[in-house]
């Protein structure tokens, strides 16, 4: 295959050419009360060409590499039709060639792992959310793993091969009392093998205690209250919220919010550290080099509070006046590569969990992210499930915890970090640009943080 790129690279006619291949095996396990719902593996191999010329791109997909030539030279003659139209031209920062292979442990490689075998584990945690009490009425168990073998090239010299694992596993039960339906689930990541799905009955357990808790629960009394937010909805937070919009190519296409993210602009305290990391080995979409072929690389977003960098592509990069972050990502070969996170998380800070609750009259703690959404610098998010603070104490569960507010001011009203931490990929994706999902994860201590606004009776 490297022969046949590289082959096909010297003959484009274009100002820069680059091809990424990819070879994808896929299984999947669901499991939906009783029943099994997919039982299935597949295989699918493909690729994509970008060519640029005169600052406008053509980009062209394949399944056969025979075609490659043909494909360069469509890329190539869309690229220079589209450069009589373009405005906004592109040009890529300058990058150094590099050569580099990379393989993805796994202890036991899923494609050796028998799909009965895959049946059997999700059958086990579906058994234990079943049986855990009479009020269980559903389950869903889903169990997926991949493994993408990518291939990328380009005319500078560069050639990377990379093989990234990737295992996830979702456990959620349904509990239903008088009319009253709750939910609890687990969700889970990881850049690993088969062994990476083994283990987890307690989990399996705690979601379906969850769901039977939450049948007793009181909804939560809307207000505004200092709040605690475990390590996961804190994680949520500062992805959604505020990884979003430093992003690069969303402030290129949005003048007002790239006035407000000017570099050097305090958005926190000082304790306040938020880092887009790029490579960390286990984690979930985790690899050395993004699909521009750029070594990932640590980025702070905020260091001390202040706003320090932004993550980039080349283009962005070259637009900005910055460096590539290696923060091009495509979701797969039918897709060209975009601005997205990969491992975005808060630092911990110096407090202990009874430190952060002290003091707080009243107030809620929530846990565990059950959706939401974003626009610009505003922010709705459900938590999963929830407790009062009472007089420095984690008092009894609540539910219905949906926290509002400006992403800006929440950052500021940040009152104390954890020195515990928590990085977790959870079971779904990242979705942008029609571009879902995409493995990402996400991490930070207990956050507090005062004047929350929490939506309630």
């Amino acid at each position: 295959m490297e022969e046949l790129l590289r082959s096909a690279l010297s003959e484009a006619r274009a100002d820069y050419a680059e091809i990424r291949w990819e070879e994808v095996f896929r299984s999947r396990v669901v499991f939906q009360r009783d029943q099994l719902i997919a039982l299935e593996a597949t295989e699918e191999r493909g690729g994509i060409v970008r060519a640029l010329v005169d600052g406008a791109w053509g980009i062209a997909v394949f399944t056969n590499p025979d075609e490659l030539p043909k494909k360069i030279a469509e890329a190539t003659r869309l690229a220079r039709a589209a450069a009589h139209h373009v405005r906004d031209r592109v040009a890529l920062a300058e990058l150094e060639p590099v050569e580099d292979r990379y393989q993805g442990p796994m202890a036991r490689d899923i494609r050796g792992v028998p799909l009965e075998e895959k049946r059997r584990l999700a059958e086990s945690y579906n058994q234990i959310l079943l049986g855990y009490h009479p009020s269980i009425v559903a389950s869903t168990v889903r169990y997926a793993d991949s493994l993408r073998r990518a291939i990328y090239a380009n005319t500078e010299g560069t050639y990377i091969a990379q093989e990234v694992p990737d295992v996830t596993l979702m456990l959620a039960a349904t509990a239903r009392k008088n009319g009253d339906v709750q939910q609890g689930f687990e969700s889970l990541g990881f850049a690993g093998g088969f062994e990476k799905a083994v283990g987890h009955e307690e989990r399996a357990r705690a979601a379906a205690k969850r769901a039977v808790d939450l049948l007793s629960a009181k909804p939560v009394r809307g207000g505004q209250y200092t709040v605690l937010l475990n390590p996961e909805l804190a994680g949520v937070f500062i992805h959604e919220a505020f990884g979003h919009i430093c992003e690069a190519d969303f402030l290129l296409r949005n003048k007002p919010m790239r006035k407000v993210m000017e570099l050097g602009r305090r958005f926190g305290v000082e304790t306040l550290h938020v880092v887009d990391d790029g490579f960390i080995p286990g984690a979930r979409g985790n690899c050395p080099y993004d699909d521009e072929g750029v070594r990932r690389t640590r980025t702070y977003l905020i260091r001390e509070g202040v706003l320090t960098g932004l993550m980039h592509s080349r283009a962005t990069a070259r637009k900005l006046g910055a460096k590539p972050t290696g923060n091009a990502r495509a979701v797969s070969w039918e897709h060209e590569p975009i601005v997205r996170m990969r491992n975005t998380f808060i630092e911990p800070g110096s407090f202990t969990f009874e430190e952060m609750l002290d003091g707080v009259e009243y107030g809620i703690y929530a846990c565990g992210a059950f959706g939401g959404q974003t626009e610009f610098e505003q922010f709705t998010f459900s938590a999963a499930y929830g407790y009062e603070i009472v007089n420095g104490r984690v008092g009894e569960m609540v539910r219905d915890v949906v926290l509002t507010g400006n992403v800006f001011q929440t950052l500021r009203n940040i009152e104390m970090l954890g020195r515990d931490f928590e990085l977790h990929g959870g079971a779904g994706g990242c979705g942008k640009g029609r571009q879902w999902p995409l493995p990402v994860t996400h991490g930070a201590p207990h956050v507090r943080i005062r004047d929350v606004i929490v939506g309630g009776r």
